[in-house]
């Protein structure tokens, strides 16, 4: 067994062990039932070797996970005239917030927050049908994954769709700024549909290696992005990737990284792996409470942090 394989063994094991477990999402009703016992972690080094443990085959909702992955579609369509719709610095406030907005003229923070994530989706849309982005979107996730089983969940979009009522208020408020240029219902369609989109851990640990390996795809050889564009999504990933609690994610964890409220958090070791944890309790910030443990003592035992070992 490599130190790897020995290090998320016992991980997985500690994490099954702790009695703080963090609080599911209530406010998407298909959260609230999620068993917060629930632990997987993933690790995919750059070699393609797997080191997996605890429920890391059980299918999550991704969520928020699913920005980093229209994030690089977005810029692959229109490049650097994305930075004049969507900002590149930290929040510091939640991520549904619409106080910014206003402050700023509906131009969001950054593209990890709802309202930033909403904007690029609009790129996205823009001269599709809500349908053909949204596949797009996912035959992405399927091509960088190799998985052509990935669905969305459509009951949870369904759900969000009824229910996301702060979501649609920061639209309408970009869209009457001129922000978004499709209809509304159109982008916010889009956007709950892909942020339902369910994997497991070792699924998403495969999808996110292009960010880890300068943005090429080990298993095909292919180019995703160029390793200037993989850095900086991975630099906004560092300051941006959990809401108002990024600061305190880089200080202990010290990896690029993207949660969401499903409790799975996408992590980005440079040049050595993709990592995925999940466990569906929260902390107060919206992050896997278990699922940053987890990552501060993965660094810490492996030596992986980008500020030295």
């Amino acid at each position: 067994m490599s130190k790897l394989e020995s290090v998320v063994k016992e991980i997985a094991e500690e994490m099954r062990a702790r009695p703080d477990r963090g609080e599911v999402a209530t406010y998407i009703p298909e959260l609230a039932g999620v068993d917060a016992g629930q632990f997987g972690i993933a690790v995919v080094d750059a070699a393609g070797n797997v080191a997996a443990g605890g429920d890391c085959d059980t299918s999550f909702l991704i969520q928020s996970i699913s920005k980093v992955f229209t994030l690089t579609l977005a810029l692959g369509k229109v490049g650097d005239r994305l930075w004049k719709r969507v900002g590149r610095e930290p929040s510091g406030s939640p991520f549904n917030s619409i106080v910014q907005l206003e402050n700023e003229r509906g131009i969001p923070r950054n593209p990890f927050i709802n309202a930033g994530a909403i904007a690029v989706t609009d790129v996205i849309l823009s001269g599709h049908q809500p349908r053909e982005a949204l596949g797009e979107i996912l035959q992405f996730v399927r091509f960088l994954a190799d998985d052509p089983s990935i669905v969305i969940d459509e009951a949870v979009a369904a759900s969000e769709q009824r229910t996301g009522f702060r979501n649609r208020a920061l639209a309408n408020y970009m869209k009457a700024f001129g922000v978004l240029e499709n209809p509304v219902d159109y982008t916010l369609g889009v956007y709950f549909h892909h942020c339902a989109i369910a994997m497991t851990c070792r699924q998403l640990a495969m999808a996110g290696r292009f960010l880890a390996l300068s943005g090429m795809n080990p298993a095909t050889g292919h180019r995703i992005v160029h390793a200037e564009r993989a850095r900086r999504i991975n630099a906004l990933m560092l300051t941006c990737g959990h809401y108002d609690g990024s600061g305190e994610f880089a200080y202990l964890v010290g990896l690029p990284g993207k949660s969401g409220v499903g409790g799975g958090i996408l992590v980005v070791a440079p040049g050595k792996a993709s990592i995925v944890v999940w466990s569906p309790g929260l902390d107060v910030s919206g992050n896997s409470h278990l699922g940053r443990i987890a990552l501060e003592t993965l660094t810490k035992r492996m030596g992986w942090s980008v500020f030295g070992a």
